[in-house]
């Protein structure tokens, strides 16, 4: 009998696992595919962004005459890119597999299904089955995209974030449904390799979960770019063709357009994977497929705990997974061990420029009937970013008027990404605006607009 059997090995599922192998559990995983990782190292995060740095340096390459290089007959060998891409994803499944066998983690590969009490049934690929038993299981299953009704994914026009990434070379035009951070970031991927990118987004605004002038400021990026957005646009037909594609939708003033495209990716969100993995043998029931659970991770099925993408209220992103997995460990083996605080989780787009943010937007903080000040830092104004020929966005604060309490932090342009930490450790540790002001930035570094942004709060920005 396992401590703890997990069923599903992404960045959940393998995280909660080694911490649980750590605290000397004796741990089953089991995972449907022959190799660990999940959505997120193998047809998620990990090969995205690698085909996203593959960009940025093609990039470049193209255009480096500003630093006095001249590069000539620079072009794209696509197998060599799509390879180094599959190089790095099986490299970190090799990884956790190593992971497994330090932390005594026992991977089982096959379909797993909860049946009675504490006992999961697993189904092989040859169909053969047989029951495990454990005194806590976790439902780690992820999740999976999202397809508009009628529509079906296949290989060569109609692409889910699994298909794009097997394409065997880059389309000449790419439309994009949803410009949530799967759809800008293969656009930014796409364009920037050649392809002529078009959006359709639903909503009034691009990457509609940020801060408003976050949005305004990606879309004035991406025109200059030359992708195409379409905000307030409802697709009404989906049809294939011989040669490509075509979509018909309504634009945000109501009126009929028609768009042509070699290939459609569909990124219009993910669904829970919940189905068929034996909720009915439990006392859980889902909320439109998700499934509640309390600070702990449990769920009202006693011993059986859920994480990830699958839990009601939790953002659908791999390291809110991994620190639910974390939490539940915790609780299983009786650590000391803190809540996720899912208003301090940094939420990071890998688009060209970058988006970050963690915290309140301006709109959420007032609606909550806070007063704000906000300082802002535009990374024109910045050095390092003008060595790096990245002048495009800013750093935005939201602060508590009176206390200087960090509410949140939004940033868009070169390594947002990265800068985000600074902001989500300060509000972890309780830092007040006050704090980042005295915190000494490293020149010439991008973190300085952190500390110029912090400065704008009270309006004490030096470099602005």
């Amino acid at each position: 009998m396992y401590d703890v059997l997990i069923i599903g090995s992404g960045p959940g599922g393998y995280v909660a696992a080694i911490r649980a192998g750590q605290y000397g559990l004796k741990v089953g995983v089991v995972e449907k595919h022959s190799l660990l990782g999940g959505v997120c190292l193998h047809v998620g995060c990990i090969p995205t962004k690698t085909l996203l740095h593959s960009a940025d340096v093609y990039g470049e390459f193209l255009h480096p005459e500003e630093h006095g290089i001249s590069c000539d007959g620079v072009k794209v060998d696509w197998s060599k890119v799509q390879a180094r891409k599959d190089k790095i994803v099986l490299k970190h499944a090799k990884g956790i597999e190593f992971l497994f066998r330090k932390y005594k983690v026992e991977a089982i590969t096959g379909y797993g299904r909860l049946k009675a009490k504490g006992r999961v049934e697993v189904e092989s690929k040859d169909g053969g089955k047989r029951e495990i038993e454990a005194k806590n299981i976790i439902l780690a299953t992820g999740s999976e995209a999202r397809m508009l009704p009628g529509l079906t994914p296949d290989p060569e026009r109609i692409l889910t974030n699994i298909e794009i990434l097997k394409l065997p070379g880059i389309p000449k035009s790419l439309a994009i449904i949803g410009a949530g951070a799967v759809g800008v970031e293969f656009a930014s991927i796409y364009r920037r390799f050649g392809s002529e990118v078009t959006i359709l987004e639903m909503l009034p605004r691009a990457v509609p979960l940020e801060d408003e002038e976050i949005s305004v400021e990606l879309q004035r990026a991406f025109r200059k770019q030359s992708i195409t957005i379409h905000t307030g646009a409802r697709v009404e037909r989906v049809e294939k063709q011989a040669d490509g594609v075509t979509i018909e939708f309504r634009d945000a003033a109501g009126a009929a357009q028609r768009l042509a495209a070699e290939k459609v990716l569909v990124a219009v969100g993910r669904k829970p994977n919940t189905e068929n993995v034996g909720l009915e043998n439990t006392a859980i029931k889902t909320d439109r497929g998700f499934i509640p659970v309390d600070q702990w991770m449990a769920t009202v099925e006693p011993g059986v705990y859920a994480i990830g993408d699958i839990v009601a209220a939790s953002p659908q992103l791999a390291h809110v997974a991994s620190m639910e997995g974390l939490v539940a460990v915790g609780c299983i083996a009786g650590k000391p061990v803190r809540p996720v605080n899912y208003r301090r989780i940094p939420n990071c787009t890998y688009c060209e420029p970058q988006v970050a943010s963690a915290g309140l937007t301006e709109a959420q903080a007032k609606a909550q009937g806070l007063e704000v000040k906000i300082g802002k830092f535009n990374f024109l104004a910045n050095a390092k970013a003008s060595i790096l020929g990245g002048h495009a966005g800013f750093v935005k604060v939201v602060a508590e008027a009176r206390y200087g309490e960090i509410l949140g932090v939004h940033i868009i342009g070169p390594s947002a990404t990265e800068l985000i930490a600074e902001a989500v450790a300060a509000m972890e540790s309780e830092a007040t605006v006050e704090t980042i002001l005295q915190t000494i930035h490293a020149h010439p570094t991008l973190s300085e607009a952190m500390g110029d942004a912090f400065n704008a709060v009270y309006g004490l920005s030096v470099n602005a």
